[in-house]
């Protein structure tokens, strides 16, 4: 046989997912397979749960159809066609085809391409090929099982100090449960048991948390059976695959989502706002392989893979948000925490995929990389192995296996560890591994950088507290740059008070949005140049400085376009849009009345806008979103945008809240609350509480003579007068019956809809938006 080429790896002309099986404590789904030579085998996915946690309603159902479409993600790379039979929205459809994508490439660079034992020759000597798209499969979408259901958009009131762990019995997720119980959070331990002997490693941490956490639960999969099973039908992978030892999956990389999505029915029914999962520290890096760019180990274990399940969380409006507390600890700094402050923790964790079970309890094999790991790590850190379970002779083989055999952790790490264990004479000065000892005292520190960790991937109410545990058993903190880690003071810097991305700040508690690369005014000229080479998509917002009663400040309209065009570009995925520098004056005449009101004219405002449009068009920006955070700039702009696009030929449009009016409505109580009422004084009292007096505060509600003049009717025409007419305070609404809860409320809704809308925007090309438009 010649040596083969990716397309080599076809091994199956369609795999078809559902349709799904939806009862109250348990989903299912077929699994078929056509193979090559047109023989059709079928096996079921399961997950079963220990409550009732699914409805028949359409949100519940589409949710099904996600989790079960998981595992199906792992083989684009080898499928001709992929059918997902389920209820399935836009939003979903984006986020399969994206994952697949990403996952084809990964498998392709990380299973056949690099050395893997599991691969039969010649498929181990394939050869690196740049591709324009690394899926194979044709992806189809259909639904025979729920026609007459449809996935309504709606935004899910969770709880923020919830949390959901993605629990497996190792140090990461005990870890997280010790630190976020010592923090005062209400922790929900959610385990899979999986239908392999890996559920062995989850045993005695489930049965201690069953005892003693009341959230405790555990939900069963058969993963595991529907991966092997198809392996079976896999022509170049090895027979035997069952019997290779082998700290790696043969060709899988989409794995914690496949146990991820199983957790977020549970997550639904809790209202939890917050799902946490561990860390591969060295699993972040992104790396090129022979030209193609890839992530160096797993991308569903990175932070890149936190914030693109929560785009998609957020996108939903399932307002919940996904993200590691471990990203700036080394391994051997979390078993540090994990067994000096949480002793009574460590002593169930398990880490070993080959363990024993031995009267109830399970036990660490002794014999693998993990475990010599483990072994090698608390033996360093003063401990004694036999706390989780390891034997003496155990402990006593696994420091033989480290002279010559290394351990799974990126190359400092790993040095360090061996310099460690050559200081403390736990290895042999003349063995192998000690000549590769040095010392990397960052390793005993909180390391941030840009790919792996940052402290505005940690939401803000737990951070300092988070990071204030860490630095007790830390060296201190370290920053990278320019390829060295260089000492910092993590609380003396700006970058502890970041905002975190998908969630509404207090603006009073944080240093705002400085420093972020999105930002126009931000970046060299030649940042921007290099950028426009892969991004053609601006955020313009656009305010008023103008009275707003006697309890606020005149900045709302321009202050609120700005957090908001903000929020949305922190939320959007890489390349992030522009946020352009913002206008703060708008067409106020109205307001005139009041001082403080600054007001310019339609000519002016139109003028400008439609000079700095045609400016960005001829920088080469195609998508040009105008974000209004004023009413009454509406008509001037959207015939600036018109110019704009009559002109450049762009695609142009304006936003002033028509995307989440009317679920912004649902929430309040007062009819006709159009300026500083009960929706703007909610929405300020959220983010800048300290700049609302609300011993001032009035309820100034309209009551028009003519149900058509009614502002919030969807018959009402356009109609215009000074505020004054109306109003005395310069209220038009209700200002007393607002609360900072609505307002965080308000500004989740708006935002989850935003960052969909521009998600969608960016991604399009030009001529389908203007084909699906007109």
């Amino acid at each position: 046989m010649n040596t083969p080429d990716i397309r080599s790896l076809i091994c199956f002309e369609k795999l078809k997912v559902g349709p799904a099986i939806v009862e109250p404590a348990r989903v299912k789904a077929k699994y078929t397979i056509v193979l090559k030579n047109k023989e059709q085998i079928e096996n079921e996915l399961i997950y079963s749960y220990q409550e009732d946690v699914f409805d028949k309603s359409s949100q519940m159902v589409n949710m099904a159809s996600m989790i079960l479409s998981q595992v199906a993600i792992n083989y684009g790379l080898f499928c001709e066609e992929i059918v997902f039979d389920g209820l399935y929205d836009d939003t979903d459809k984006r986020f399969i085809l994206d994952m697949l994508e990403n996952t084809s490439r990964e498998i392709l660079v990380n299973k056949i391409l690099m050395p893997n034992a599991f691969l039969k020759a010649p498929y181990n000597q394939i050869k690196a090929e740049k591709l324009k798209r690394y899926t194979a499969a044709s992806v189809k979408f259909i639904n025979t099982g729920f026609e007459a259901k449809s996935v309504k958009w709606e935004h899910v009131k969770t709880d923020k100090n919830k949390y959901i762990v993605l629990s497996s019995g190792g140090k990461d997720s005990l870890l997280s449960y010790g630190l976020l119980k010592e923090l005062k959070k209400d922790v929900y331990p959610v385990f899979i048991n999986e239908s392999g002997r890996h559920w062995f490693t989850a045993i005695n941490s489930y049965q201690y948390l069953a005892e003693n956490e009341q959230n405790t639960s555990k939900v069963w999969c058969n993963s595991d059976r529907i991966f092997n099973w198809i392996l079976k039908h896999m022509p170049f992978i090895r027979e035997d695959f069952a019997q290779v030892r082998a700290d790696m999956y043969p060709v899988r990389l989409w794995t914690v989502a496949v146990f991820l999505f199983g957790v977020l029915p549970v997550a639904h029914k809790a209202k939890a706002a917050n799902v946490i999962i561990g860390d591969e520290y060295d699993t972040t890096i992104k790396s090129v392989y022979n030209g193609i760019t890839h992530y160096q180990g797993l991308y569903d274990q990175s932070k890149y893979f936190d914030n693109a399940l929560s785009r998609y969380y957020t996108k939903k409006g399932w307002n919940t948000a996904q993200f590691s507390l471990l990203r700036s600890l080394s391994e051997m700094l979390i078993l540090k925490i994990l067994i000096k402050r949480y002793p009574h923790l460590q002593q169930h964790q398990i880490s070993c995929h080959a363990a024993h079970k031995n009267d109830e309890r399970i036990y660490p094999c002794g014999k693998c990389e993990k475990c010599r790991r483990i072994v090698a790590m608390l033996l360093t850190l003063d401990e004694r192995p036999q706390a989780c379970g390891y034997n003496e002779q155990q402990i006593a083989n696994a420091l033989d296996a480290l002279q010559q055999k290394g351990v799974k952790q990126i190359g400092s790490d790993a040095s360090h560890l061996f310099y460690l264990l050559k200081e403390k004479q736990l290895l042999d000065r003349k063995s192998y591994n000690a000549k590769l000892a040095q010392a990397h005292p960052e390793i005993m520190k909180l390391r941030f950088d840009k790919e792996r960790s940052s402290p505005e991937q940690i939401p803000f109410d737990i951070r300092h507290g988070l990071y204030s545990i860490y630095l007790e058993y830390a060296d201190g903190a370290v920053q990278r740059q320019n390829k060295r880690w260089i000492d910092f003071d993590l609380f003396g810097s700006d970058l502890i008070n970041m905002s975190y991305p998908f969630e509404v700040t207090n603006c009073s508690q944080e240093n705002g949005f400085k420093n972020k690369d999105y930002r126009w005014e931000l970046n060299t000229w030649q940042e921007i140049e290099e950028k426009l080479k892969s991004l053609d998509t601006a955020i313009l917002p656009c305010g008023s400085i103008e009275q707003h009663g006697p309890h606020m400040p005149v900045d709302i309209d321009y202050f609120d376009s700005v957090y908001l065009a903000d929020k949305i570009a922190e939320a959007c995925g890489s390349p992030k849009p522009f946020v352009l520098p913002a206008l703060p004056y708008g067409v106020a005449y109205h307001h005139e009345d009041f001082k403080g009101t600054i007001s310019i004219s339609n000519t002016t405002l139109s003028s400008l806008v439609y000079d700095l449009g045609m400016s960005l068009a001829r920088n080469g920006i195609k998508k040009l979103i105008i974000l209004n955070g004023h009413g009454d700039n509406s008509p001037t702009l959207l015939y600036a945008a018109q110019m704009i696009n009559r002109d450049s030929g762009i695609f142009v449009c304006v936003e002033t809240g028509e995307t989440s009016d009317s679920d912004i409505d649902e929430l309040t109580e007062t009819p006709n609350d159009i300026h500083a009422g009960e929706i703007e004084t909610s929405t300020t009292l959220a983010i800048r509480p300290e700049l609302v007096q609300m011993d001032k505060a009035v309820n100034e509600t309209l009551n028009l003579g003519s149900t058509y003049l009614d502002f919030s009717s969807e018959r009402g025409v356009a109609w215009y007068v000074r505020t004054n007419k109306l109003s005395v305070s310069g209220v038009m609404g209700d200002a007393t019956k607002a609360s900072a809860e609505k307002g965080k409320r308000m500004w989740e809704i708006m935002i989850a809809h935003m960052v969909k809308f521009v998600e969608e925007i960016k991604k399009s090309k030009l001529e389908d938006l203007y084909q699906k438009k007109y």
